[in-house]
């Protein structure tokens, strides 16, 4: 695994996700449920700017980061974390209890040689939560922008996950409504691939929270993301 294969380009989407408050909340309350104490080695993998770091080490939980691009590798040293070099990552086995990445595994070219990579790195019993975009139907511009090879279906993804050598605990689509923002978006043809920050407030303070609601009727079916949570035996 290379970094080359990690090469981020949409920044400026970053800083604007930075903003959304609900949804990043909700992506940090999937990760910290399975952090037992403070003392739990947790991994993130494709820290970006350090928006999911930044939230848990709020809560006492200083994760380790793996991120490829130099830029944000510098800002995430300068808030004091550990930055894990992609040759470390690949001499050491069994180092953590929880993995999480976050809208990560899209951007790599051979995700089933990183996923099982990322089995490997987790100490047996661990815990890996993955989130991704889901369903080609809602491939956009914005894909085209960051770079994204792929959107998931949730038994493509279970099924990578299983060939990594891990157990499924649950898998389910996420946020339904943004399912139909999304194919909205593509319909009306975006040809830039931004995010419109007023749009993006709006929906995540408006609309996400009763989205997020949804999850438990819509999980099996269809969503904008997948939510994966697997264990190492």
């Amino acid at each position: 695994m290379t970094t080359d294969e990690f090469a981020y380009t949409g920044c400026d989407n970053l800083e604007v996700m930075a903003e959304a408050v609900n949804y990043n909340r909700f992506l940090l309350d999937c990760v910290d449920e399975h952090v037992a104490s403070p003392d739990v080695r947790v991994l993130d993998f494709g820290a970006g700017a350090g928006t999911y770091a930044d939230m848990l080490a709020e809560r006492d939980i200083k994760p380790d980061c793996f991120e490829p691009d130099r830029d944000l590798q510098q800002s995430l040293r300068s808030k004091g974390y550990r930055v894990v070099d992609a040759d470390a990552m690949t001499a050491k086995t069994e180092q953590y209890d929880v993995i999480y990445t976050l809208n990560v595994l899209e951007h790599i070219k051979n995700d089933q040689e990183a996923s099982e990579h990322l089995a490997a790195l987790l100490r047996p019993g661990g815990t890996l939560v993955v989130y991704v975009p889901a369903l080609e139907m809602l491939f956009t511009a914005m894909d085209v922008k960051v770079e994204h090879y792929r959107r998931y279906r949730r038994t493509q993804l279970n099924r990578i996950l299983r060939n990594a050598g891990l157990e499924i605990v649950h898998s389910r689509y996420c946020d339904p409504i943004g399912f139909f923002a999304t194919l909205a978006y593509k319909i009306m043809g975006r040809s830039d691939g931004t995010i419109n920050p007023r749009a993006l407030k709006l929906y995540d303070r408006a609309v996400f929270p009763l989205s997020r609601a949804l999850h438990l009727v819509t999980g099996k079916f269809f969503g904008k993301n997948i939510l994966v949570v697997a264990t190492k035996s």
